[in-house]
């Protein structure tokens, strides 16, 4: 596989549950060496969408290459060069944490276990426990240490740091730092804005199945609008103002969102209105995300068998 291959190909992913259509014509790009977001509700198929990408459910109709190859008919190479942490972890009961790393790590050819000490150390996790006994924290801890340690080329994390608490976030962040620095494609599902847009190079979001924003985090246009709250004597001025977006009045004052490029004359506009306050804020991934699901009927919704 060529350097330049992107490591996630998908085009068009669809597959059903029965009457149930879980992924439809969903697009999904991660490029090698960088961390790609995967955004969507609880429901919108991003954990099916792994499964698939894992080789354990079969596409019903897409185009989709993971680290040059097919994910069902190669699925026993290419987990070798794989590794996944779901967002809930199960373990061996009566195993130690230290037995569960080993296991998990043979069957990627091992792991690194002087890397291995250290992300116990980082994690603060005793590998002398049993399983039985992991909080769910803990048990996110023993796949991301099987994960982490071992030379997989590409990380599939699916909500990894359930059950984490800020000092554990934090570790987590650096560790996906390293992996990227190395080369390692990391594909992160994650319910944590923040986390995606401190880690993440792009990021693709789903709506009932589909692709409906994606893109590198630095180029989506959204990204690129300041959001304005300002109140006027007039405010229906605005209306006619060239640059203004979603203009909305109530009473004197008006909301509007402006293009990074337009805010320069915007702002000499309102100079000459003679504003008598104005606010701006920057919009962020979570207010992205929120504009493609704020006008969508609950019962419109899918919900996974």
């Amino acid at each position: 596989m060529s350097s330049t291959s992107p490591a996630v190909e998908v085009v068009g992913l669809c597959k059903s549950f029965g009457p149930h259509i879980v992924l439809d014509g969903l697009d999904l790009r991660a490029e090698t060496g960088q961390v790609a977001g995967f955004l969507g509700p609880n429901g919108s198929g991003r954990s099916t969408t792994f499964r698939i990408l894992l080789g354990m459910l079969r596409a019903e109709a897409t185009t989709m290459r993971v680290l040059g190859g097919d994910p069902w008919n190669d699925a026993v190479a290419l987990h070798r060069r794989i590794a996944y942490v779901p967002g809930e972890v199960s373990l061996w009961p009566n195993l130690t944490g230290g037995q569960a790393i080993d296991i998990i790590g043979r069957l990627r050819g091992g792991v690194d276990k002087r890397r291995r000490d250290e992300l116990l150390q980082l994690f603060d996790l005793d590998p002398t426990k049993k399983a039985r006994a992991y909080s769910q924290g803990n048990r996110q801890k023993v796949a991301l240490v099987s994960a982490l340690a071992s030379d997989a080329e590409l990380l599939v994390l699916d909500e990894p740091t359930l059950g984490f608490d800020p000092l554990m976030e934090a570790a987590f962040r650096d560790c996906i730092r390293e992996a990227k620095a190395r080369g390692r494609t990391v594909l992160l599902s994650s319910n944590s804005f923040a986390e995606v847009e401190i880690l993440c190079d792009t990021v693709t979001i789903i709506r009932r199945g589909r692709t409906v924003e994606s893109g590198r985090l630095d180029g989506l246009p959204r990204l690129h609008h300041t959001a304005v709250s300002v109140i006027l004597d007039d405010p229906t001025a605005l209306a006619s103002m060239p640059g203004v977006n979603d203009l909305v009045i109530d009473g004197q004052r008006a909301t509007l969102t402006v293009a990074d490029a337009d805010m320069g004359a915007i702002l000499a506009g309102l100079a000459l209105l003679r504003p008598r306050g104005i606010v701006a804020t920057r919009p962020t991934l979570e207010e992205l995300f929120l504009r493609h699901y704020r006008t969508e009927p609950a019962a419109d919704r899918e919900v996974l068998p």
